[in-house]
Formats: C-alpha cells, sequence, structure tokens
C-alpha cells in the first residue's frame, strides 16, 4: 500500500525554524573561518575546526528540526539512534575536510572545486544516512531522477560556502551570505525528501514492531546539544571584535585604539624623596639640547618648609 507522505506536519514552523538553524550555523561558520585567515598560524587549526563544526552542526540541526514535521499518516515513525549519531558526525567531519582544504590552499578553481564536490557529497550522505535512521512499518523509495538532483544542488551549495567562506570577509557580507547558504541547503533538503515514497505493509502502524525511539523523544534531546554548541560559538563571535568588524573595520579602528591606550598612559606623578636637614628633592624636569633631543636635569634642592613654633 503507498503511504501518504506529510513533511509539513506542523505548518511553517519546522521549515522556517530549519533554515534559521542553517542561517546561524553558517553565520558562524563563516565568520570563524575569517578568523582563522587573519590569526597566527598556530590559532588557524582551532578556528577552522570550531567553523566546520558550526556549518556542520547547523545543517544537521536543519536537517533534523525539519524532519520533526515528516509524518507518513498510515504508519508510526521511530529513529535509530546510532545511525541518528553517525549522521551528525559525517555532516562534521565532510565539512571540515573541505573547510580546512581552503582554508590552506586557497580557493583556487581546482582546489575549490574538489573541496565543494567532497563536501557536497558528504553532505547529501548525511541527509540520506539521517534518512535510513527513519524506521518505518514499510519500505522508503526513491525517485532516482530527484535524488540527483539533491545531490548536485548539495555540490553547488558547499562550492558556495566554502568560496564564501575564504572570499567574504565583512560582517553584513557574511551575513548576506549565510542567508544564501541557508536557502541552498533547506533546498536540497526538501528537494530530496520530494523523491521519498513510502510503501506501507500491511495495516500500518500496527502491524510491526521497531526498535528505535519516537521522534520527540530521541529527536528534541539530541537537538539540543548542537544547538548550545551553537549558541556558545556565537559568544564566542559576539566577544571578539575582529569577528564582529571584520578585517577592514578592524584596521580602519587601529589608529583610534592606538590613541586610546596612549591617552590612558598617564605620566607619572612626581615624587619628591627627602634631603638632608629636612629638604626636599624637587622632581628633575627633562630639557631639550641643541638636537631637540629630551635629557633629563639634575634634581633641584628646594629648602624646607617653614615651621610655626
Amino acid at each position: 500500500m503507498q503511504g501518504t507522505i506529510d513533511g509539513f506536519r506542523y505548518g511553517a514552523v519546522t521549515p522556517v525554524a530549519a533554515y534559521l538553524m542553517a542561517c546561524l550555523g553558517g553565520a558562524l561558520g563563516l565568520r570563524c573561518i575569517v578568523r582563522s585567515l587573519l590569526n597566527e598560524e598556530s590559532w588557524k587549526p582551532g578556528w577552522l575546526a570550531l567553523g566546520a563544526a558550526s556549518i556542520g552542526c547547523g545543517i544537521w540541526t536543519m536537517h533534523f528540526i525539519a524532519m520533526l514535521g515528516f509524518q507518513v499518516e498510515e504508519t508510526g515513525i521511530r529513529y535509530d539512534t546510532g545511525l541518528t549519531l553517525l549522521s551528525l558526525a559525517v555532516s562534521i567531519v565532510v565539512v571540515g575536510i573541505g573547510v580546512f582544504i581552503v582554508g590552506y590552499r586557497g580557493a583556487g578553481k581546482v582546489t575549490l572545486g574538489a573541496a565543494g564536490v567532497v563536501t557536497g557529497l558528504g553532505v547529501a550522505a548525511m541527509h540520506y544516512l539521517g534518512m535510513a535512521a527513519v524506521e518505518v512499518n514499510g519500505d522508503f523509495r526513491y525517485d532516482p531522477l530527484t535524488v540527483g538532483l539533491s545531490v548536485v544542488i548539495a555540490i553547488v551549495a558547499a562550492t558556495a560556502a566554502l568560496w564564501a567562506a575564504v572570499s567574504v570577509r565583512g560582517f553584513m557580507t557574511s551575513l548576506g551570505a549565510s542567508l544564501v547558504m541557508g536557502v541552498a541547503v533547506s533546498g536540497m533538503h526538501y528537494t530530496a525528501m520530494a523523491a521519498v515514497s513510502v510503501h506501507v505493509h500491511g495495516a500500518g502502524a500496527g502491524s510491526g514492531a521497531w526498535t528505535g525511539d519516537s521522534p520527540t523523544s530521541l529527536l528534541l534531546p539530541m537537538l539540543l546539544g548542537p544547538t548550545v554548541f551553537l549558541l556558545l560559538a556565537g559568544v564566542v563571535v559576539m566577544f571578539d571584535p575582529l569577528l564582529v568588524l571584520g578585517e577592514g573595520e578592524w584596521n580602519k579602528s587601529a589608529p583610534a585604539r592606538r590613541t586610546s591606550v596612549a591617552d590612558q598612559v598617564a605620566e607619572p606623578a612626581p615624587q619628591h624623596s627627602i634631603a638632608p636637614f629636612g629638604g626636599r628633592v624637587a622632581p628633575a624636569r627633562p630639557r631639550q639640547d641643541q638636537y631637540g633631543t629630551a635629557t633629563p636635569s639634575a634634581p633641584q634642592w628646594a629648602p624646607p618648609p617653614s615651621r610655626e613654633w
């Protein structure tokens, strides 16, 4: 029996939330990668890894938030915990491969193309691995042409994201690029879901036994971890002015920062030392020699203050 698929069980809530998470992961990842390109070489791997984890978590979170709205009317749905976690690992690792390639080799055509293909295929693998974690009382079937289209979209989206990661520096430009990335990743997901059909066995939900967990009992707690990670990465970005301002604005503000620091270095207050017989030695004052160089003068003796008897 052909199952009836509904990918929007909660209306626009899940697509919008999924899109926003993809944008958040993309924005944080882009800023972290920009920071790696502006930082010392020793810090570069850490920033690249943080950027890859942000983008990977954003893509994975987008996928499974969207899957919360997925249902088959004739059967219940369960999820395999191991495959679900494996899909998260795949998402982070394949994005990391692409990010490290362009982070160290630049965005040349060959390098960017190779990294985009690897990352795009990995993102598509994450999606279909996540779909393999879905258990229903039936079989999933996929339309090959639509699957191929979703893979092409994944490769194009990954290539564009990697190009933006090493080419876009300004904060507002990165924000715009992350919005486009969100559209591309979400579009890939829903294109891939359009390839799915379900052949239900027997009488539906009552005729099968599953060992997996229900969507709410598994996905909601699981989504909490990557979401918290993205929020923490956001805190890192917010408290790093170079990430927020971008290289151009940061360099423009350098003279003002130097002036501010110089103003804070106050001239030390003159110190009077006690001379013999109760007098005071006045502080030495610099004087200009014939070459305009300041040289300290000898300390001046000041008489002791008069005392009233």
